[in-house]
């Protein structure tokens, strides 16, 4: 960051023994801004000095050349320096507006890959609101990937295989038809699992009749094989629509049936480290050594079949062949953190130097007003009717405060699915929250609809003042001015740390921030008077609306110029 450099290179030239990244470390921001914009504390330096941290202040600061600074001043064992304002906003004005969209990258991960599973909806169940955070953070997650120099994979394991599907098969023979479904495929194939469960209740020896035909589904019966491929196929119909709603798309849709002539290979490798032991019947691998929490991964249960787990590690292997992966990312919820766990522990007893890269993302659940959701007794809030009611919201807002707006059913659709995502990824990834719609999608607020009309804000203030901004003559240096260019300078430093913390929510936060902040210049300022700094304020909103929109791009979440 411009201003940190300043500050850096003026306690490099008197403590030559520091290393300017151990400075770096070090620098803070003061508690009160009456007191600097950059602290610098002395006490790590008292042990090697030999002196007080007050003094060390106190020597230092005489010593420091002050001549790119307002002043330079020691309060107790902090050295703080007060900034050149007029010199740092000009300098970060140039440094946004010439890196426009780009405000924020880095090269950190040197194009290296980063595995993301994510989404991952069952065939022939509808996308629920159950299914919307995997789907966000993950995309939210890759964006922060390829922001901090990496390229992102982004993997849908698809829930394509399991006893489920002999039960929905044995439904749709007994008391399905070929019409019903498809002229609703999705709600219809979910009204016969729920009948399914319905009927099993009552009469147990369903499961064994589900249980068989999934037995004829993994033995390639053709009849099984065909309604089962015209199931997935009629899903994805339903997922794309979805996913084209939220702006998100995939480089792999390879599901859970993908690896099913792919186990053997996990199977052998693990006879081979003589990791494998029977237990009642089964195949499992003792986990103790790693972790002596850790319950045994099944890799084989008594009839012979694979497991979850069998699937995950062949699925991991396969990855770190296909892509080479620096990090392998399941965004999958917190319930299965021990499921992870062992995947990492049966990875490393391979001896799999790769082990570690693999990361379990965890999240909380959501709830909708209240209560939770439920396949299987047909307690589910669908995600596109959420989308639709949101688009309403928003067009109802849209109408009221710009009726005349040409393309408002459009806008409607980015405002109200940016509400739902924004707010999904404004809540701290591992809480739990609950989710009322109306609180979503309001223009006011900690919301998503907030930030994007703030920034259609500042798109319309340049759109009224019709000129090219100019960066060569800036020379800005108000409290309402320096607030916003403090936090549009951290932005850099927020997009490391919300990877480094895979924490998208850091990023939507920040974007509330320097909403709230320019809204704050807006009110203060009279940004379109013909005057001297009229070209440097026009500079800021520009830089505002570059760096807003930025925010939002990671997030997935549309910037409208026009609300």
């Amino acid at each position: 960051m411009a201003e940190h450099q300043t500050v850096i290179t003026a306690l490099s030239a008197v403590l030559p023994d520091l290393a300017p990244a151990d400075i770096t470390s070090k620098l803070e921001a003061p508690k009160d801004a009456k007191l600097g914009d950059v602290a610098f504390p002395t006490f790590t330096l008292a042990k090697v000095l030999k002196k007080a941290p007050q003094m060390i202040a106190a020597e230092l600061v005489e010593n420091i050349d002050q001549s790119a600074f307002e002043k330079v001043v020691a309060t107790g064992p902090y050295i703080n320096f007060f900034l050149d304002k007029k010199e740092v906003t000009a300098q970060t004005l140039k440094t946004v507006l010439a890196a426009g969209l780009d405000y924020g990258q880095n090269d950190d991960g040197k194009g290296a890959n980063i595995a993301l599973d994510m989404s991952s909806p069952n065939i022939a169940k509808p996308m629920s609101m159950g299914h919307l955070r995997s789907t966000v953070i993950g995309n939210a997650l890759a964006n922060l990937s390829a922001k901090n120099g990496y390229n992102p994979v982004k993997i849908n394991h698809l829930g394509d295989w399991g006893t489920q599907f002999g039960k929905l098969i044995y439904a749709y023979k007994t008391w399905g038809s070929e019409e019903e479904v498809k002229a609703d495929p999705i709600a219809t194939l979910l009204k016969y699992y729920v009948e399914f469960h319905d009927k099993a209740k009552e009469n147990p020896e369903l499961d064994d009749e589900g249980r068989a035909w999934f037995k004829k589904l993994e033995d390639g019966d053709p009849e099984a094989h065909k309604l089962w491929a015209w199931f997935r196929e009629e899903s994805l119909k339903e997922f794309t629509e979805i996913y084209d709603r939220l702006g998100i798309t995939f480089d792999s849709y390879n599901g859970e049936a993908f690896y099913n002539d792919k186990m053997d290979r996990v199977v052998k490798a693990l006879e081979d480290k003589d990791l494998l032991e029977e237990s009642q019947g089964a195949q499992i691998v003792d986990l103790s050594k790693v972790n002596e929490n850790l319950t045994p991964a099944m890799i084989k249960r008594t009839d012979g079949a694979t497991l979850y787990m069998t699937r995950d590690l062949a699925a991991a292997m396969y990855r770190k062949d296909e892509y080479n992966f620096a990090k392998s990312l399941y965004v999958v919820g917190g319930e299965q953190r021990e499921h992870f766990q062992q995947l990492k522990a049966v990875l490393s007893l391979l001896d799999l130097p790769w082990a570690d890269d693999v990361e379990h993302i965890p999240f909380g659940l959501i709830t909708f007003n209240g209560k939770k959701m439920s396949t299987r007794k047909g307690d589910v809030v669908l995600l596109k009717d959420v989308l639709d009611d949101a688009h309403e919201l928003a067009l109802k807002q849209i109408e009221e405060k710009n009726p005349t707006l040409a393309n408002k059913d459009q806008v409607a659709e980015e405002v109200g699915a940016g509400a739902v995502v924004f707010h999904d990824l404004m809540n701290d990834r591992t809480n739990n929250f609950d989710f009322k719609i109306e609180e979503v999608v309001r223009f006011e607020g900690d919301t998503g609809p907030y930030v994007q009309y703030t920034n259609a804000r500042a798109q319309s203030i340049l759109r009224k003042a019709g000129v090219e901004v100019d960066t060569s003559n800036i020379s800005l240096d108000d409290a309402a001015t320096w607030d916003t260019i403090t936090t549009l300078n951290e932005f850099p430093k927020t997009v490391r740390r919300a990877f480094l913390n895979r924490e998208p929510s850091i990023v939507a936060k920040f974007a509330l921030h320097l909403a709230r902040t320019f809204n704050k210049y807006y009110a203060n300022s009279k940004i379109l008077a013909d005057d001297e700094n009229k070209n440097g304020r026009l500079a800021l909103v520009a830089a505002v609306s570059d760096t807003l929109s930025a925010s939002l791009q990671i997030l997935g979440v549309s910037a409208p110029k026009e609300m």
